[in-house]
């Protein structure tokens, strides 16, 4: 949680200031924006934490950036911020896919709260990121043939029949076999399944 970054998107200065003040009381490290343009300027991908976005801002509100960064796979939880008026805006947000909204002027201890359960949250979307990256670091470190075995392998097909249909003897499969385990570094056939579903090695059929 140490790593993690706030984005403050509002267009009232007093407002980012005290949000950021706020946050930096209990350890957290804030980016303040005054605009929706501003923060796609300036937003770097990489660290766990959330957006809080203002439902009204000057030229691309709150929602029409919501919609943006959702159609961009942005993975950062947002929590709106609205004033009173803006009820309905904030709860077309979260059906939007917002993770919750907060009503302006808002209790400090329930910003807090809100900000640590979307820092949780954006942890483990990280952390799964981070997984599926790593999955796909090994499954591009085999060579063609080790990726032709190892979607055989997946299918459910024996060595033998993987060895008559790829022109190989099945010493050579038991050897390809044993590299795919290493570079994946797959705990069992099913982790190896789960692994070349994640990675896209196989399409995900009904039969």
């Amino acid at each position: 949680m140490n790593d993690a970054l706030i984005h403050v998107v509002d267009d009232e200065a007093d407002v980012r200031d005290a949000v950021a003040m706020l946050l930096r009381s209990v350890g957290l490290a804030c980016a303040q924006y005054g605009s929706a343009q501003q923060f796609l300027d300036g937003y770097r991908a990489g660290r766990p934490g959330c957006l809080l976005l203002d439902v009204r801002l000057p030229g691309l509100n709150g929602l029409d950036l919501q919609t943006r960064l959702a159609a961009s796979g942005f993975a950062l939880p947002v929590i709106i911020m609205s004033g009173h008026g803006d009820i309905q805006m904030a709860v077309r947000a979260m059906r939007a896919g917002a993770l919750d909204f907060i009503e302006k002027p808002f209790h400090d201890q329930a910003l807090l709260d809100r900000v640590h359960e979307a820092i949780a949250s954006s942890s483990q979307v990280q952390d799964d990121a981070g997984e599926r990256g790593e999955m796909g670091r090994r499954y591009a470190s085999l060579t063609e043939r080790e990726k032709e075995v190892m979607r055989s392998i997946v299918d459910g097909r024996p060595n033998k029949l993987i060895a008559d249909d790829l022109g190989l003897s099945i010493r050579t499969v038991e050897a390809h076999r044993a590299h795919i385990t290493e570079k994946m570094a797959a705990q069992s056939l099913s982790h190896l399944v789960r692994m070349a579903i994640a990675v896209g090695a196989v399409p995900i059929t009904k039969r």
